[in-house]
């Protein structure tokens, strides 16, 4: 059942999507963890692939960047191919000190001032949820693991660049202290809300490529290739 977007077929994706934003990230997990990856979609150049990790299927699929492309993605995988459980593996901006380079973060809901949820199905809610029980496992596969996890509210927004003048604080200063934002992406909120709407699982799990609070930054083939940590805790949850 191939759509504009995917190529794949009935039954060539697993219960449960690993989602990168970037689909070079997506092909460097499934040569890296899974056993026997097969390329089930490149339409666009965004590859989806399926193996096994540690005899259980699972997926990894590119999401593209923002809102709008997640939110095709995932509506098709969870409405057209019966993907039950999305997780997306990102990389975040750091707002706060307590969140620093590399820290893994479990997002607890993503907040946006986006119109996503609102035009696609008259939701005003601000921040969208994700799924109680995949959260939990993600804290089980992280505690067997002995990999550190942050929580909190993520803020996901429409604009990378954003012209904000001299304004005193800044929108990301009052995004975390009045929403409690700990960092800032740009997919989940939309990732949430399909999920919600279609009665699927969502999940988002965070790598700190950078902070607004300190001057570090990862490069392009750490944000790759160097994000393990993370990874291993997505795949972890599927077991």
């Amino acid at each position: 059942m191939s759509t504009p977007h995917n190529r794949a077929e009935n039954g060539d994706f697993a219960k449960t999507v690993l989602m990168p934003g970037d689909p070079l990230r997506a092909k460097f997990i499934a040569e890296t963890f899974l056993e026997n990856p097969r390329l089930v979609t490149d339409v666009r150049g965004m590859l989806g692939y399926t193996g096994h990790y540690q005899g259980r299927p699972v997926s990894v699929m590119g999401s593209g960047m923002g809102m709008p492309s997640i939110g095709i993605y995932s509506y098709e995988l969870y409405s057209r191919y019966g993907v039950e459980n999305i997780i997306r593996i990102g990389s975040a901006g750091s707002y706060t000190a307590t969140a620093k380079l590399f820290d893994v973060l479990l997002a607890t809901g993503a907040y946006s001032e986006s119109n996503y949820a609102l035009t696609q199905s008259g939701d005003s809610t601000p921040i969208q949820q994700p799924s109680a029980a995949l959260n939990e496992a993600l804290r089980q596969s992280a505690a067997r693991q002995d990999i550190p996890l942050i929580e909190g509210i993520i803020h996901s927004s429409d604009v990378f660049y954003r012209e904000t003048g001299n304004e005193t604080p800044t929108y990301w200063e009052k995004l975390r202290d009045e929403k409690g934002c700990l960092a800032v992406e740009m997919e989940s909120f939309a990732l949430f809300h399909n999920a919600a709407v279609l009665g699927k699982n969502a999940a988002c799990l965070l790598t700190i490529s950078d902070s607004f609070v300190s001057p570090e930054i990862t490069t392009a083939e750490q944000r790759q290739t160097s994000f393990t940590a993370m990874m291993k805790v997505a795949l972890g949850a599927v077991l």
